[in-house]
């Protein structure tokens, strides 16, 4: 049996698993089995934790490996890690002003718990330093010699961010989900991107929608909310701090620019507990 937590940031949802209940099973084929919405617990990807202070039950350093719902490995999620943040937050009893540190495949992410909410299951609102985005405008050819201008940016994985200026978020007569689709898998980028498009609603505030590799569409993204607020500030116009919202609820990105380190906020809520068949 396999223990796990269930946990969502603004839907966006993962399985918390230890390294040490996972220990000798082949993590991707976990991932596949776990993530399984229909056969499987369901959720977007799998987070293999492990302490990394192990001075007691007040312990707040762990490490991090993602699986996404299709076994591949992904170097961070946003949402995903504030989510193990919530789980070590219970865990060691943490209180508003507290500090949790988690390694992850894209560096060390420095969690503050603003707000600790027990009256419905687990909350955590968590503010989370992403590193420092780096962007670079690019245009992409599609099928049917289609060309898609947007802007690749890294918050510690990789985005293509692309403007619209419609509410159904299609691109040159195409539903967003499709164009996402055609850019995550394409050939000028071997291991995939993230794909998210932008709608400007005034300078402090845009709204989003993700198409995520290894999992397809989905209701939130942190990194993807990062890399979003990023094209908005330093190329159209964004001001910080900005709220950003997605399909699964809002969250706030502030960020000096170029150079500086970028600041996501969002809640983390817990959902379940259980053991699975593995």
């Amino acid at each position: 049996m396999i223990p796990f937590t269930k946990a969502h940031a603004c839907g966006n949802d993962f399985l918390i698993v230890t390294e040490e209940a996972a220990a000798g099973r082949d993590w991707a084929e976990l991932a596949r089995q776990l993530c399984a919405r229909n056969t499987g617990v369901g959720a977007d990807g799998v987070e293999f934790f492990a302490w990394t202070n192990q001075s007691g039950p007040g312990a707040r350093e762990g490490r991090i490996r993602l699986h996404n719902a299709d076994g591949s490995v992904a170097e961070i999620s946003g949402n995903g890690t504030r989510c193990v943040a919530a789980w070590m937050a219970e865990a060691a009893g943490a209180l508003p002003g507290d500090t949790l540190e988690i390694e992850t495949d894209a560096g060390l992410r420095i969690c503050h718990v603003n707000s600790v909410n027990r009256e419905k299951g687990f909350t955590v609102d968590v503010t989370t330093g992403m590193g420092v985005p780096e962007f670079t405008a690019r245009t992409v050819t599609i099928p049917g010699g289609v060309q898609i201008e947007g802007v690749i940016v890294s918050t510690g994985n990789p985005h293509f961010v692309i403007l619209v200026d419609n509410a159904d978020f299609s691109v040159d007569g195409q539903g967003w989900q499709s164009i996402g689709q055609q850019i995550c898998g394409h050939p000028d980028f071997p291991y995939q991107i993230n794909v998210e498009f932008v709608r400007i609603l005034n300078p402090g505030e845009i709204e989003i929608r993700i198409f995520e590799r290894g999992v397809g569409p989905t209701s939130s993204s942190g990194t993807g909310t990062s890399a979003s607020a990023t094209a908005a500030i330093a190329l159209h116009g964004g001001t910080s701090p900005l709220r950003v919202l997605a399909p699964g609820g809002g969250q706030t990105v502030a960020w000096n620019g170029p150079g500086t380190e970028l600041q996501l906020t969002g809640p983390a809520s817990l959902i379940a507990r259980g053991e699975a068949w593995g």
